[in-house]
């Protein structure tokens, strides 16, 4: 080997943690020089060994599908033991940790630090005909100093229609080891965002709410909380897509996008928080594939937040409803359209409505099959999530549409939304 190494003139030095190589050719005429860094030998690496935990997860949560995607909280028959926390998980951000845009060495432990003291453990104590069962086991997030809590509905909430009911008495262990009881404030079970309050004779840390709008795949992301009923679990990853679909992953209810990340979350997690390098949360952890690693999705802040003002106006989110069924143009697809009818509009851009619900608001107002969407409310809107943020919790307020038919004929049409009925 090394007599084909000199044939070739190619030299390669390499050392322990560092290594550099060297190409050159014989017949080259000069001479240059190379510096090496030795570090100091490492020492041999500790192994920790630990009983593996098996959990197991709800086989009635709604969104497991055949797409294996589960829901991430476990059940755990043995009580979870308080364990003392040290001064290092105690919250403690050095003065001089770097800016957010330089990533350093101690970027993620800054943001844990930061969020860390305002996650904890929620655990329903579960019986069933008075005889006790275990306990589910889920994380959640303070999210104001008087004790309110954000997590996920399953965590702490039976899906029985859209209502739901709680699924038994509700224990919230802090980080520093206090224990309280919570109560369930508010819950919507499509979104899968809960409210748990808690009371605190003293303020109670409290985790900052970020945005998740300016997110872009590669972004450093951690999930904070408590897997397989392990807490105060830190880990790392990055987002691996800002606008994932619900319809991709098998949800043909209510369109949704989520966040995917390859943290690694499981059974446990759910509820927890997604929180990027300036300690802020920017998701909910909601599901993982069970089948994969690295396939984890999180509840967007900035749909959470919206959530949150709905709970607070009216106790409940509040979806309007018009009746159609709407797809996003672009130009493949309006080159098809064009390609199969010669009539179809002149558009570079809008919203198809391939179909009306028969008796529905849509309907009485006089939209057909085969309108484009162009204007909405006043507003000039390309894709169906512009249509969403418009409409709000606008219910029984009538709202303008204009229209392009066949023909290129514009209409304008006036519909008054009503409060969807998801029990349906």
């Amino acid at each position: 080997m090394s007599g084909i190494l000199r044939r070739l003139g190619l030299i390669r030095t390499a050392a322990m943690a560092g290594a550099t190589l060297f190409c050159c050719r014989e017949y080259d005429r000069f001479r240059a020089s190379i510096a090496v860094r030795v570090p100091e030998p490492l020492p041999d690496s500790l192994w920790l060994t630990c009983p593996v935990l098996f959990d197991l997860y709800s086989r009635h949560f709604p969104f497991s599908n055949k797409s294996g995607i589960v829901a991430l909280y476990s059940y755990r028959v043995s009580p979870v033991p308080s364990s003392d926390v040290t001064k290092e998980a105690s919250g403690a951000v050095d003065d001089k940790s770097k800016p957010s845009d330089c990533f350093g060495k101690d970027t993620i432990a800054n943001a844990a630090a930061k969020v860390g003291p305002a996650v904890v453990n929620i655990a329903i104590h579960q019986d069933f005909f008075g005889i006790a069962s275990g306990r589910s086991i889920g994380s959640g997030t303070i999210i104001n100093k008087d004790g309110t809590i954000l997590t996920s509905a399953h965590v702490v909430v039976d899906f029985l229609g859209t209502r739901g009911s709680s699924k038994g008495k509700i224990e919230v262990t802090l980080q520093d080891g206090r224990t309280f009881e919570g109560k369930v404030v508010n819950a919507d079970l499509h979104s899968d965002i809960a409210t748990v309050k808690i009371n605190s004779e003293t303020p109670l840390p409290e985790a900052k709410l970020g945005s998740s709008s300016r997110l872009r795949p590669g972004d450093w992301v951690i999930a904070v909380g408590c897997p397989l009923s392990l807490q105060n679990t830190v880990t790392a990853g990055i987002v691996s897509c800002v606008d994932r679909k619900s319809s991709d992953l098998g949800f043909s209810d209510t369109p949704r996008e989520y966040l995917q990340t390859d943290c690694a979350i499981n059974m446990g997690n759910s509820g927890g928080p997604l929180v990027n390098m300036d300690g802020e949360i920017i998701g909910v952890n909601m599901m993982k594939v069970a089948a994969a690693d690295g396939l984890s999705f999180s509840v967007p802040i900035d749909s959470v937040c919206k959530i949150l003002e709905h709970f607070k106006r009216n106790g409940r989110v509040i979806r309007p409803w018009l009746g159609l069924k709407m797809l996003d143009l672009n130009e493949m697809i309006i080159a098809q359209l064009k390609k199969q009818d010669d009539s179809f509009p002149n558009v570079t851009k809008g919203i198809l409505v391939p179909m009306v619900t028969p008796r529905s608001p849509a309907e009485r107002a006089g939209f057909c099959p085969g309108d484009v969407v162009i204007e909405f409310d006043g507003k000039p809107v390309e894709r169906l999530k512009e249509v969403i943020e418009i409409l709000g919790d606008k219910v029984g307020v009538p709202v303008k549409v204009v229209v392009k038919r066949r023909g290129d004929k514009l209409v304008t049409l006036t519909v008054i939304p009503e409060e969807a009925n998801l029990d349906i």
